[in-house]
């Protein structure tokens, strides 16, 4: 035989599990799909900076001169 408090102890364990399970479903606020891109605007990718260029060969220090 169990005592009122072992019953009382599983009672609250089992509520506060099944709070935590309702609590954790779901997203929160609204759901929605992004408005697709408008053709007016800059391109992706166009504020992305671009790669110095290579130096040439003849610019390299210590390159042979022909």
């Amino acid at each position: 035989m169990r005592c009122w408090a072992n019953n009382l102890f599983i009672a609250i364990v089992v509520l506060l599990g099944t709070l935590a399970m309702l609590g954790a479903c779901g997203q929160k606020g609204e759901l929605y799909l992004p408005e697709p891109a408008s053709e007016s605007g800059t391109p992706p990718g166009a504020d992305v900076p671009t790669a110095p260029p290579a130096p040439l060969e003849s610019d390299v220090a210590g390159a042979s001169q022909p």
